[in-house]
């Protein structure tokens, strides 16, 4: 018998099983990456936004809003610019605006009136950036700007996509998608916060849920700039706490982002459920707004809520 060189045997032996192990992983990658593509095809069809891209674009459309730089908002110091809405700012800004506080979580961007800018940047000077979104400190800034007719009027909290969680959702009822000809009926006190009768031009898309042939739920979007989409919510209150919402609000989204455009959404800070609606359907916080207007228009506004 022929004596074998030295480990020639186990080295074959070993290069088998090296073959087969490995033919063995990428055939499991394989059947892996094929049950992971069946099962998010709503990603796979979707723009191929990254998180970065999509805070780009949020932030590129905030300093058209408010009249500064991108970068203004990454800064350390805080930037105080003159107020000045231009033509690419979201629709729903309206003069007069006294000032309007933006933060990305760095720092507080002011866009301020003249007559009004000593005030605001001794505020934004005297407490830290985060406080400037709260009481106590705004009493400060509330009671020097109402000598002059001045109050705050809205502040809000504003979500982007998280591309790594967000999905289409699904509930136990069926979901239809509707355009614009579809609203045409729906400009009713049940469906305010999905369609604005006021700006109906501006709703361009929703997905209904409905049970039989009743709609239950609605969220729609309005074309508030040429890149982003603000995506609002209304659910019966019969049919709350099924999970109605957050399919609406996800199934739309990711409408939205197939339009290579960005959907965003926005909430009062006390309104919990929404909050929570808005983290459930695969949005994340991203900025917080804070805007005075003349007082005579909050009393205004006021009335019209009593």
């Amino acid at each position: 018998m022929q004596k074998k060189a030295a480990g020639a045997g186990e080295g074959n032996e070993k290069s088998v099983w090296f073959v087969g192990t490995a033919s063995g992983i990428l055939g499991s990658f394989m059947i892996y990456w094929w049950y992971y593509s069946e099962n998010n095809k709503d990603m796979r069809e979707v723009s191929m936004f990254t998180n970065q891209e999509i805070l780009k674009i949020a932030v590129n459309q905030s300093a058209l809003d408010i009249n500064c730089r991108e970068e203004d908002f990454f800064k350390e110091e805080n930037v105080v610019v003159r107020s000045e809405a231009g033509r690419f700012a979201r629709k729903y800004y309206k003069e007069p605006i006294a000032c309007n506080l933006v933060s990305y979580g760095n720092n507080v961007v002011a866009s301020v009136k003249d007559e009004y800018k000593d005030i605001v940047e001794e505020y934004i000077s005297k407490f830290q950036f985060f406080h400037c979104f709260e009481t106590p400190n705004m009493h400060w800034l509330e009671s020097r700007l109402k000598q002059y007719g001045q109050s705050v009027c809205f502040m809000a909290e504003y979500f982007l996509p998280d591309v790594r969680r967000i999905e289409g959702l699904s509930c136990d009822y069926e979901i239809r998608i509707l355009t614009q000809k579809d609203f045409s009926d729906l400009y009713l006190p049940e469906w305010g916060n999905a369609l604005c009768e006021d700006r109906k031009e501006l709703d361009v898309l929703g997905v209904g849920a409905y049970d039989g042939g009743q709609l239950v739920g609605l969220a729609g979007c309005s074309a508030d700039c040429e890149t982003m989409w603000q995506i609002g919510v209304d659910v019966l209150p019969a049919y709350r706490k099924k999970g109605i919402a957050a399919a609406l609000t996800s199934n739309l989204a990711m409408e939205v982002l197939k339009r290579d455009l960005v959907p965003f959404y926005c909430c009062a800070w006390s309104n919990i459920r929404s909050a929570k609606n808005a983290i459930k359907s695969g949005f994340s916080p991203a900025w917080v707004e804070m805007t005075a207007k003349p007082t005579e228009l909050v009393e205004e506004m006021n009335k019209l809520r009593v």
